[in-house]
């Protein structure tokens, strides 16, 4: 399969947005940028870091309990390396939430003093929170506030509207729509951002996504498949994708009349399974 870079699928909603993010960073103290922590490379905006890049910034690697615990740590070295805090969290359980306030204050701290000292005391601190669909954002926001303040989805893009929300003491967020960019860098990114559902299922061929995930599962994560569905490697041994999508289906019931598999059925378990953690910590290789 080969996903075409070039997609006609870049929404009016987001031109809007992105130039409305620029006009919002004149407000704006410190940036948090949310990433897929499977796969921090492919989920941050390009667009978007050299938007932001005169800001303080704060990177969250969310989803994190989703990826192996060594990658993770890999990443935030990475980004430290770049002169960025890295946190990781998880937006479900709320880990990293309280590092993320204290790092937020912590960045803070010299120019508000600098601020009270010439008399503009109380001044509070403005962040602007980015991300892309689907990276757990709306989910993040409601850990920051402790309450239900942004709309939470389980398809991408569904933040709509700007929104001001007050997620500490004299610290205002402000909630902005994912954004994407209009052509991807390279396959690599455009599968990964499939595989996470960060890309609409409707746009691409949901078969042709399971089975490009399946086949790199299988060369990288083969203990995952045999333990999720049930298989012993004599089971696995020699097959191709397509056979193990089949053997798959035929475990899990995926069989249309006439007992032929239902590959669109098979698709939707192993990206459900793989979205939901089923398939168990897992991160892709970026380049």
């Amino acid at each position: 399969m080969s996903i075409n870079s070039n997609i006609n699928w870049y929404p009016g909603h987001m031109v809007k947005t992105k130039k409305q993010i620029i006009e919002d960073l004149k407000l704006i103290d410190v940036v948090l940028e949310i990433l897929d922590a499977r796969c921090p490379i492919s989920s941050r905006n390009p667009d978007m870091n050299k938007i932001v890049s005169g800001k303080k910034r704060i990177i969250l690697l969310n989803k994190s309990d989703l990826a192996e615990s060594a990658e993770n740590e890999k990443w935030v070295k990475y980004f430290r390396g770049q002169g960025i805090t890295a946190i990781l969290t998880d937006s479900k359980l709320g880990n990293g939430i309280n590092a993320v306030v204290k790092t937020i204050e912590s960045l803070m701290k010299e120019s508000l003093e600098q601020s009270a000292s010439k008399g503009r005391i109380g001044k509070s601190t403005r962040v602007l929170i980015l991300g892309i669909p689907n990276v757990g954002k709306s989910s993040l926001i409601n850990r920051l506030s402790t309450k239900n303040s942004a709309q939470v989805g389980n398809k991408p893009g569904v933040t709509k509207q700007k929104q001001w929300i007050r997620i500490a003491n004299k610290i205002e967020l402000l909630d902005t729509p994912g954004v994407l960019w209009p052509k991807f860098d390279s396959e690599e990114v455009a599968l990964n951002l499939a595989y996470t559902g960060t890309i609409k299922d409707e746009i691409l061929d949901k078969t042709e996504v399971a089975y490009k995930l399946l086949e790199y599962l299988n060369k990288n994560y083969k203990e995952n498949l045999l333990e999720r569905y049930k298989l012993s490697e004599n089971d696995v041994e020699g097959l191709s994708t397509t056979e193990l999508m089949e053997l798959i289906g035929k475990s899990r019931g995926a069989i249309s009349s006439g007992g032929v598999v239902d590959y669109e059925k098979v698709a939707n378990i192993i990206l459900d399974d793989f979205r939901t953690a089923k398939l168990r910590k897992n991160y892709f290789r970026e380049s």
